[in-house]
């Protein structure tokens, strides 16, 4: 056994994790944005994108240096590879939450307490779905990566709901188009951090089984 393969491989996981455990805490803070209009909290949420990006660089770069010195084979070579996927899922559910707070600015001054309710129960599953996807990374459970496979469809229906009640708002409130775009967008952000969940969960089959799952 490579004693030194091992310590590499060990400190990208604890940085996977803590990068996972920043990602998190930025999904949260932008859904509260939302939850209560609180553009400073978004501010802080864009301007500190930049150290999500330097995380996942050097995730990655170390990833590259162990696959050059190391070349790892079979199960840590797996590993590696499910490391490099989900650091970039990571990474874009880091800019999703941006986005969040981006549209949480662009929507003051319209009331959208009525939708409130409503978003914050997609957000709870996406934000359970990336929690999850992530103890399936950390303890290799298969069962509940599978769990979240499944959580996924429930996701894109309320996406779609909210989409047939946007665009009838749009008939009586023309005025307020842009804004309800807005609205919707806020969705689909929140759609895609649930992809990107899922994604995760499917590279720790991967990682495990060694069996592809995605698009089934």
């Amino acid at each position: 056994m490579n004693i030194l393969l091992r310590k590499e491989l060990e400190t990208i996981r604890k940085k996977l994790l803590a990068l996972g455990a920043m990602v998190e805490d930025r999904f949260l803070n932008a859904v509260r944005a939302f939850e209560h209009g609180e553009t400073d909290l978004c501010v802080q949420i864009i301007g500190s994108d930049h150290e999500v990006d330097s995380m996942e660089v050097e995730i990655e770069e170390d990833c590259l240096k162990v696959l050059a010195l190391h070349q790892p084979v079979a199960g840590d070579l797996r590993f590696l590879i499910v490391v490099i996927k989900i650091n970039n899922d990571l990474e874009r559910i880091a800019d999703e939450a941006v986005n969040i707070a981006q549209r949480v600015v662009r929507i003051q001054g319209f009331n959208y307490e009525s939708y409130v309710h409503g978003y914050r129960v997609m957000a709870e599953m996406a934000g359970n779905m990336l929690r999850m996807s992530l103890d399936a990374f950390v303890n290799q459970d298969t069962a509940l990566a599978e769990d979240v496979r499944a959580m996924d469809g429930r996701v894109d229906e309320m996406k779609n709901s909210f989409y047939d009640r946007i665009k009838a708002d749009t008939m009586v409130m023309p005025d307020k188009t842009g804004k309800l775009i807005n609205m919707l967008l806020i969705s689909r952000h929140l759609e895609r951090i649930a992809d990107h969940a899922t994604n995760i969960a499917e590279e720790v089959i991967y990682m495990k089984r060694g069996e592809i799952v995605r698009h089934r």
